[in-house]
């Protein structure tokens, strides 16, 4: 005698044939894909030289390093690192505003809701795709070549980075707002710019300003990157103490950064919070 259940499976198979008679290449598709995927690991630690006695030689080496940097020590350079690091912060911040303030009204000209035509919205695209395609580390360089070394070429190189990567969050932000108050707008008799001003910039400023209070943390980090390579702030002293083994002075370095990006971290994570709070009550 056939139970309910066995009728209801019947039923399920018969309804769903793809789902319970899944071909063969279906069915090995994920195997197929975690065997490729741990071969290219193979692979590339075989042709990366991976060796794990090295590895494990140099953590004696790590170890020594460790407790050179014991207790850190800025010696008599304090006043030198401090206006150092401020410059690093003033590198972060200027970038990242210069960024957003030109990557604001090229969003718009991406934004799908604001510009339909795709044979004008796809060049703006693909430039910022391509912009954002450069790591930050090479458009230091490049501007080190272009208009010296130091700081007003890590701004530079903070602000052409983020102006790509800012443009394509901008635009999908414009893109996800809500329509109903550009289409309250219209329908009053505004004109575009009156949509834009009035029913999409005061939903996504707030997104926007979110966005950019992270990157200005995130771009602390990366602005003591492109230090090391000539962009001034304290990656140019780091660079210079690890060079003459001044493990002590690298260690009170790193402090500071660390101290810098927290706190930073710890005001734009309010500041964040705020905004947002207040979108969701109004």
């Amino acid at each position: 005698m056939t139970g309910p259940h066995e009728v209801d499976a019947r039923q399920l198979r018969a309804r769903y044939p793809d789902i319970f008679d899944r071909p063969a290449s279906a069915r090995l598709a994920m195997p197929a894909m975690i065997f490729a995927a741990f071969a290219i690991l193979i692979y590339g630690l075989v042709d990366l030289d991976f060796s794990p006695s090295r590895f494990v030689a140099g953590l004696s080496q790590l170890g020594w390093i460790s407790l050179m940097m014991i207790p850190p020590d800025p010696g008599s350079s304090l006043p030198i690192y401090l206006k150092a690091l401020g410059e690093t912060l003033s590198i972060a911040l200027l970038g990242t505003t210069l960024a957003a303030v030109f990557a604001l009204p090229v969003s718009l000209l991406a934004a799908r809701n604001v510009v339909p035509s795709s044979l004008l919205r796809f060049p703006v695209r693909r430039v910022l795709d391509s912009i954002r395609g450069v790591d930050t580390l090479i458009w230091a360089l490049v501007w080190i070549n272009v208009v010296g070394l130091g700081p007003f070429a890590g701004v530079l190189a903070i602000a052409v980075s983020d102006f790509g990567a800012f443009g394509k969050l901008f635009s999908e932000a414009i893109e996800s707002a809500d329509q109903k108050q550009v289409e309250g707008i219209r329908a009053s008799g505004g004109s575009p710019l009156h949509e834009i001003r009035f029913g999409l910039l005061p939903q996504v400023l707030p997104v926007i300003a979110g966005q950019v209070l992270y990157f200005i943390e995130s771009n602390t980090r990366s602005a003591t990157i492109i230090g090391i390579v000539g962009a001034g702030g304290i990656g140019l002293q780091l660079a210079e103490q690890i060079r003459v083994l001044e493990w002590q002075k690298v260690s009170f370095l790193i402090l500071m950064i660390l101290i810098a990006v927290a706190a930073i971290d710890f005001v734009s994570g309010k500041l964040r919070f705020a905004i947002i709070g207040r979108r969701a009550v109004a």
